[in-house]
């Protein structure tokens, strides 16, 4: 390559290169002219770029590109919350602008520009290396946990996309699993779901593992950790010791977790489902295939495992956990109450009385009574605007069923087989309800249906005490929140309560409203 000598009119070197940074043209151009003609001096490239010397030597010396390097400042004001950044970055998993919002609450007077800077060159690569964190495999042993999760998913339903909640409870020791699916995750259906499942399984492991969730844990700092109550109230009746899975704890609860994967990819992707009832059935023979098929880790099928660890499941309790009853309505003239956009019947004796509802896994609604007796129970409708009647709700099923006082006296003496005096009751309401005694026995089976033989036997006495017999008054009876009975001094046909003036007695107004139906 030849060179053209400099011209005698030719400017002296740029000084303003002397200790600056060179560009990126210049340093590729020096580069090039060495690699070329490598008896070229540094001098004469730099007289024909009219550059320094020392930048070519510079040039020369990197391998890469020089390029320009902000000196490293520390932030004394910054470092004083460098503890606080870190844990709301790396464990809170806070965006950096919520952690300078905190920050300024805290008292930071530093820019904005600088937590940014701060957090990309100390913490943003830690971050990153988190998901790539290797673990120990957790173990345990046969009926010593259950691990339990959730998992939200789209999924064609008929012509319609709906958001579907698919639960899954696992045995940690066999990886015996147990499905199920909901509409909604409210705490209730949640506490169905795992009720089903411990029935599903049989019994009962030592200890179930849950995460975080507002469902089980009302406080989820480390250092002061608080059960939700009714979550609480739950696992001691079934007696089981809740434990939950620390944030970036992947081992702990991964047997559970895991299994969603290998469901959304074989049952849940490209798969369409008529109904919610048929995907039910379908999630069910999904759940045997896999309970059948050989678990990678342990090397057999769960449920081969499953058969061993039976022996040591604690046994299920004789009745089911009551449940939660977070909302109630009042039932209407017309005898419906409101859910949803919906309205769904009650029976006609609870009309101006208010009923608790419960959502079942938001499949199913389920009314019950102040005293906490099922009165009802209809399948949620998905659309607005239905009424969803009951026809035996508007009419006494007992009366129509039975068409004479015989076969209902028979009904009455098996419904209250463990009465003393329920022979009593039945010759002493024939003798004062001599025009329709099977009308008024019969209205008495209806709405004593839906109470408990303790509430029916304390309410049959007053009417043996009293000797009054009609429905009305034993209705009157059954709605008082707190019967007691030596509060209630005389009771006349009409229903009408009178009171002992004498006794310093206060009663809800409510009470007496009732009787006038």
């Amino acid at each position: 390559m030849k060179i053209d000598p400099p011209c005698a009119n030719k400017k002296p070197p740029n000084k303003r290169w002397r200790g600056k940074v060179i560009s990126m043209e210049d340093w590729v151009t020096i580069r090039n002219l060495k690699k070329r003609n490598p008896n070229l001096g540094t001098r004469k490239i730099a007289e024909v770029l009219n550059i320094s010397r020392n930048t070519v030597k510079r040039a020369l010396r990197s391998e890469n590109y020089p390029g320009y390097k902000r000196k490293k400042k520390v932030n004394e004001e910054l470092l004083k919350f460098s503890e606080f950044i870190k844990e709301s970055y790396l464990l809170k998993k806070q965006k950096v602008s919520v952690i300078i919002s905190n920050l300024r609450s805290k008292g930071f007077q530093g820019s904005d520009t600088s937590v940014y800077r701060y957090v990309n060159e100390n913490l943003k690569e830690s971050r990153k290396d988190q998901s790539k964190q290797s673990y120990e495999p957790y173990s345990t042993g046969p009926g010593e946990q259950f691990q339990y999760d959730w998992s939200e998913y789209k999924v064609r339903i008929g012509e319609e996309v709906r958001k579907i909640y698919v639960h899954c409870l696992i045995c940690g020791f066999s990886r015996y699993r147990v499905y199920d699916m909901s509409l909604d995750k409210k705490q209730s259906t949640i506490l169905s779901v795992l009720e089903e499942g411990f029935e599903g399984i049989g019994g009962l492991c030592k200890r179930i593992q849950v995460d975080n969730a507002p469902q089980f844990v009302s406080d989820a700092r480390v250092r002061s950790l608080k059960w939700n109550k009714s979550f609480l109230d739950f696992c001691g009746y079934y007696g089981i010791e809740p434990s939950r899975s620390l944030p970036y704890h992947p081992w702990s609860k991964g047997k559970v977790e895991n299994p969603f994967k290998y469901l959304e990819d074989h049952f849940i992707t490209n798969n369409k489902f008529e109904s919610i009832e048929d995907f039910i059935l379908k999630l069910k023979e999904f759940e045997k295939r896999v309970n059948t098929k050989m678990h990678l880790t342990t090397r057999k099928s769960p449920f081969e495992l499953f058969s061993k660890e039976k022996e040591y499941l604690m046994k299920l309790p004789e009745k089911k956990y009551v449940g939660i009853y977070d909302e109630y309505r009042k039932v209407t003239t017309d005898c419906l109450i409101s859910y949803m956009g919906n309205k769904y019947s009650v029976p006609h004796y609870f009309v101006g009385k208010e009923v608790w509802i419960k959502s079942k896994k938001g499949l199913e609604l389920e009314i019950y009574s102040q005293s906490r007796r099922l009165i009802a129970k209809h399948k949620l409708s998905l659309k607005r605007g239905e009424i969803i009647i009951d026809k035996s709700h508007y009419k006494s099923k007992s009366y129509n069923e039975s068409s004479n006082y015989e076969k209902l006296s028979l009904l009455f003496m098996e419904r209250f087989s463990g009465y003393e005096r329920n022979k009593d009751f039945l010759i002493n309401l024939k003798n004062q309800k001599r025009i329709e005694p099977r009308y008024h026995l019969s209205k008495i089976l209806d709405v004593l249906s839906y109470y408990d033989d303790a509430q029916c036997i304390s309410v049959l006495n007053e009417c043996l005490r009293y000797n009054n017999y009609s429905y009305r008054f034993i209705m009157s009876l059954l709605s008082l929140s707190e019967f007691k009975r030596d509060n209630i001094d005389h009771i006349r046909d009409n229903g009408v309560i009178m009171i002992d003036k004498s006794k310093n007695i206060k009663r809800n107004l409510e009470e007496y409203k009732i009787c006038q139906n």
